[in-house]
């Protein structure tokens, strides 16, 4: 089984953001993380989980992915994300353009997400912490062309 950690981080909400990610199978890590110069917590969130799954070459995976957001946990586990694009996200829903782009691409694996406390004793969401933090802080930042579109 494929382990995906996560996490976001956002220098104000909005804010410079960025996004940390470790994906785990058996004994090989590998880190990932990127940073944007205006965006929210909750797309950094979301951004970590589509980086993972991105950057995953073979197709009908056994993944677990552990986050801090009830925000992505939630909308997954508890079947938010399928009423959202049922109702094409009617209600001001935000976030489309990310959660149809992690839902295309969750439709190539078996996932599962497990709520983890932030800040806390896991060792992996605080390594993806400093991940985020550092992305979101460092320089040269990506553009979040959908949300600075959207917030103009």
């Amino acid at each position: 089984m494929l382990i995906i950690y996560t996490d976001g981080a956002s220098r104000g909400n909005p804010g410079p953001g960025g996004f940390g990610t470790i994906l785990k199978w058996g004994t090989k890590e590998k880190e990932l993380s990127g940073g944007y110069r205006l965006t929210t917590n909750n797309r950094m969130e979301l951004m970590a989980v589509i980086a993972g799954l991105e950057a995953l070459t073979k197709k009908g995976l056994q993944i677990m992915i552990y986050s801090d957001s009830q925000y992505v946990v939630k909308a997954v586990e508890q079947g938010w994300l399928r009423k959202w694009i049922a109702t094409n996200f009617s209600g001001g829903k935000k976030n489309k353009d990310l959660w149809m782009r992690y839902h295309t691409l969750s439709q190539q694996h078996s996932i599962r997400f497990h709520w983890v406390k932030g800040h806390a004793d896991n060792p992996y969401n605080n390594r993806c912490d400093v991940l985020a933090t550092t992305a979101a802080d460092g320089k040269d930042l990506l553009i979040d062309t959908a949300y600075e579109a959207e917030s103009s």
